[in-house]
């Protein structure tokens, strides 16, 4: 069941033939140096079930991306909001393989828009850590502005975002 579709890519639920895949993503260092460090194939197999139970009991999540031209899963991203977060969150994470194709904004703004659309959300945000320079700028791109730090899990965010009215007169 795909949940957003966009010009190149596929948010739907994560599957179990995910796993090998998502497990890579998330051993990747590289990938994963700004969200807590790799992550073994174990944590990946918990996070798809996270995933997926929160789709569940919110009736989104963060998805499986999927490339449309080749049907490979290259990340993560959607709307999430677990108990005790401090908004609704677009996020997005992509294997390296796929960074600097415009993947990240893309998937960002169909899931930006897909929450004030159709979920009615008055207000979104993104939380990211501040040195992560690209993932700033995906969420500038999609309309976000900066509205400060705080205590997450931690660590110091940054955590961006927009309200619903401002949405409509954003430029991409």
């Amino acid at each position: 069941m795909t949940l957003i579709e966009t010009p190149r890519l596929k948010l739907r639920r994560f599957r179990e033939e995910d796993l090998d895949s998502f497990a890579r993503m998330c051993a990747d260092a590289e990938v994963m140096r700004y969200l807590g460090g790799p992550a073994d194939r174990d944590e990946a197999w918990r996070a798809m079930a996270l995933f997926l139970g929160h789709q569940d009991l919110r009736g989104y999540s963060v998805s499986a991306v999927v490339e449309k031209s080749t049907g490979r899963l290259v990340g993560r991203g959607g709307l999430w909001r677990p108990q005790g977060w401090p908004g609704l969150e677009v996020g997005w994470v992509l294997e390296r393989q796929s960074w600097g194709r415009g993947y990240a904004t893309e998937l960002g703004l169909a899931s930006r828009d897909f929450a004030f659309n159709e979920l009615g959300a008055a207000d979104l945000c993104s939380l990211i850590h501040p040195a992560n320079r690209a993932s700033i700028a995906v969420a500038e791109r999609i309309g976000h502005h900066l509205l400060g730090e705080i205590q997450l899990l931690g660590r110091t965010t940054l955590m961006y975002g927009q309200e619903a009215p401002t949405y409509g007169r954003q430029t991409p």
